[in-house]
């Protein structure tokens, strides 16, 4: 009886959700008003204008209400509207503003410093954060100009829970979370391959977002442990520019131009331009890292619906010889000074040229439902070598060093077309996504010549010794296809979720899967083909307004190229994650919390062979379990925190070498804590100043990704501290920050079974940079 009452109690609410309310928001000059806050008081409803100064409520009830449109720095506007059965409604605003003014309130306002409410429209939800039913954590574009944060291979990781930089190449990034290494997207598409691309530049971005746990079928094939998504800087609609300059320590210059407007005056071409260019030495000899980045999009509004978005990114980055970076000793990891390098200062630079092309067509179909088409053209050129140890003279001192060639070429393309809306099937509704997804990588590597070229005692050095005839001479009157090893993936899928939201939009019950067809191939290998469906549940309830209590239950599938020394191709990842957590906003949102706990457990995982150089094994299956808990956002009036700990327990549970079996999984922390504290003074004589402090920290920490065959030599915990001071008048600014203030010795690394000894990377010292910029 109980449950019948409960379903006539949801029919009735269900067929009352079928009231929406729409308008536009405009400034008094007649001009669209972007960004605008527009609220339902009294109840959890918000959500904020479009380009065009749109917006829409869905599945409201018979009511009065009042509706506030506002932005910070300007003067709210209630209005009042009554709703009733079966009835749409049009509400409009005109703020008292005009457009440039709104423009000034914009840039100078900040008002979603640390905290945002929704994921970026390339995760393709319509769902706020607080209510979708998995971990995602936004990092802002204030935060990573708070922190000076270059690019992907510096401290975006400090700003989300249980993640880490492993391995430290300098042209891309290798970011561990969960117990494994996850992948890196840009605007929505997977991105990343064997190597490259090149790491994108802070100066293009415009959020980070880490999606934790399983996520393919929203994006693409993905690691079980989750990925980060990369969104770049894109039109407003508004005129206005920023410049910055820098300089720093290690002989640092760099400068950044933001330029965002229109093309016509009636705003149906908009262009976004951003250029860097980077001149950037390092604690160590002969070491550089020179960039340049141009980033051009353009936005053609053909209707208020229908909208395209064209953009182009090229990269140049010439670099000292890859691997100068290692440090290498026969006794034991940290016995060498942070500035060691097995560098010569006459030694061939590596030059890379990174160009894509991202083009999407947005289609709004009614108020319920939109249509995305996106494809992604992605060349990725190398040309240059690698360092490496040889191994060590009997006495352990003197160390042979070698250099070879290590030239890339790789083309990828990705296309993804996809629907989302809302419906109604009967008693239910429905937010809608369905989509498919496809992709080519192809990677061709050149890394077969080669040789010694001197030694060196990593107690005593003593550089510039070298001849230039002395180094390696490499062979390139072929081109890269030719020359190279293949390394190559497609992959098609179809993927649909369903979102049903209940009891008066308290509860949320997600169904979702994906079926994926994909094939590797490589020149040892040859092809191997897979398919797999991966389903996922998800339920979301909402405690009250601003509490949210989740849990969800998914699978991966990722397939791998390469094959192991006697041939075998690897078998494809599969994974299973069983995940709850809950969620909070504070103060009205001005701060909020996560917490979550999870299961994940990974099969056919690779790991480098112990007896085979340059070859991999796959180890079996890993389990890891982790508590998390992510905390950002304006706790007082002027004070911005960023806080986070995670505790990951990861572990080898199945493999052929019973040797692995239990064993800490390669490249993890057990503990790993962040926290960044800002505050800046308002009202006082001090208004304007700023002053930041931040802490990371890793404990329990493991050897460097893939590096089982000596899991028994651990690494020291690690402690970096870091601060900043700033100051803004106007649209002026400056500010000073300080990293690694303590000057602790910092390094992660790893025991080299194949040579018999151990290498590592040592961070810098203490070291700073001081920036200025000018928005206008």
């Amino acid at each position: 009886m109980k449950k019948i009452v409960l379903l006539l109690l949801i029919g009735q609410y269900v067929f009352a959700q079928n009231i929406t309310l729409k308008g536009k928001v405009s400034t008094s000059d007649g001009q669209a008003a972007e960004f605008v806050n527009v609220v339902i008081k009294g109840l959890a409803k918000g959500t904020v204008a479009d380009e065009n100064g749109r917006y829409v409520f869905n599945d409201l009830k018979a009511g009065t209400y009042t509706v506030q449109a506002s932005y910070v720095g300007l003067k709210a506007q209630n209005k009042q509207v009554v709703l009733k059965e079966n009835e749409s409604a049009v509400l409009d605003f005109e703020l008292e503003v005009d457009a440039n003014e709104l423009m000034e309130v914009v840039v100078l306002a900040n008002p979603s410093k640390y905290v945002t409410d929704y994921p970026s429209v390339s995760l393709r939800l319509k769902t706020p954060l607080l209510e979708v039913p998995q971990n995602i954590q936004v990092i802002t574009k204030q935060v990573l100009q708070d922190q000076q944060i270059f690019d992907m291979l510096e401290g975006v990781t400090r700003n989300v829970s249980g993640a880490s930089r492993v391995e430290h190449w300098d042209n891309y990034a290798q970011i561990n979370m969960r117990g494994s290494q996850i992948a890196g997207f840009r605007n929505g598409m997977n991105v990343q391959s064997t190597w490259g691309p090149l790491a994108e530049d802070m100066s293009m971005v415009e959020r980070i977002e880490f999606v934790k746990g399983p996520a393919g079928f929203m994006l693409a094939n993905g690691e079980p442990s989750g990925f980060y998504n990369v969104v770049t800087k894109k039109p407003t609609g508004f005129t206005k520019g920023e410049v910055g300059l820098t300089v720093g320590s290690f002989g640092t210059y760099r400068s950044t131009l933001d330029f965002d407007g229109k093309l016509d005056k009636t705003g149906k071409v908009l262009y976004r331009l951003n250029l860097m260019g980077q001149q950037k030495g390092s604690h160590r000899d002969f070491e550089f890292n020179n960039r340049a980045s141009v980033a051009p999009v353009l936005k053609f509004q053909f209707t208020p619906k229908t909208s395209l978005t064209t953009e182009y990114t090229y990269q140049f980055n010439q670099m000292s010889v890859i691997g100068s970076n290692y440090a290498f000793s026969n006794n034991g990891l940290g016995d060498l000074p942070v500035n060691f390098t097995t560098a010569e200062a006459n030694m061939s630079p590596t030059n890379i040229n990174d160009n894509s092309l991202f083009v999407t067509l947005a289609h709004t179909i009614n108020a319920n439902w939109k249509f995305t088409g996106q494809l992604a053209y992605m060349s990725y050129k190398q040309i240059g070598q690698s360092l490496w140890a040889g191994g060590f003279s009997a006495n352990g001192d003197t160390l042979t060093r070698t250099a070879s060639i290590w030239d890339v070429q790789g083309i990828t393309k990705v296309g993804q077309f996809f629907v989302n809306g809302d419906m109604k099937t009967g008693v239910l509704n429905h937010r809608i996504l369905a989509g498919v997804d496809m992709g080519n990588k192809d990677f061709f590597h050149d890394w077969n010549q080669g040789g010694a070229f001197g030694k060196l005692n990593v107690y005593d050095p003593v550089y510039n010794t070298v001849a230039a005839a002395d180094y390696p001479k490499y062979d390139r009157s072929l081109s890269l296809r030719e020359r190279g090893v293949l390394y190559g993936q497609k992959y098609s899928a179809l993927y649909v979720q369903d979102e049903i939201r209940l009891l008066d939009e308290k509860l949320r019950v997600t169904l979702a899967g994906r079926y994926t067809t994909a094939e590797n191939y490589d020149a040892y290998s040859g092809m191997g083909k897979a398919s797999k469906f991966t389903p996922r549940v998800g339920l979301s309830y909402s405690l009250n307004k601003s509490t949210s209590l989740y849990g969800v239950i998914d699978e991966a599938f990722v397939p791998q190229a390469g094959a192991s020394f006697d041939g075998k191709s690897f078998d494809p990842i599969t994974g299973g994650n069983k995940e709850i957590g809950l969620k909070k906003e504070w103060l009205g949102g001005l701060w909020t919390s996560t917490v979550s706990a999870y299961a994940i457990t990974k099969n056919n995982v690779l790991a480098a062979d112990p007896e085979h150089q340059y070859f991999s094994i796959q180890v079996g299956q890993t389990q890891t379990k982790g508590l998390e808990l992510d905390l950002r956002g304006q706790l007082l009036h002027g004070l911005d925190l960023t806080l986070n700990y995670a505790y990951t327990d990861g572990k080898v549970t199945k493999n052929t070498e019973a040797i692995l079996v239990g064993q800490q999984i390669a490249g993890t922390s057990k503990h790993i804590s962040n926290a960044w504290l800002s505050y800046k003074f308002s009202n006082t004589a001090l208004t304007g100043l700023g002053a930041s402090l931040g802490v990371q920290y890793l404990g329990g920490r493991s050897a460097w990704y893939g590096a089982y065959d000596n899991s028994l030599q651990t690494m020291p915990n690690y402690t970096r501290v870091d601060g900043a001071v700033s100051y803004q008048t106007g649209k002026f600014g400056v500010a000073l920050n300080v990293n690694n203030i303590l000057s602790s010795y910092l390094y992660s690394g790893a025991y080299y079974s194949w040579g018999g000894y151990y290498y590592w990377q040592a961070e810098a010292l203490r070291n700073a940079r001081l920036s200025i910029n000018y928005k206008f």
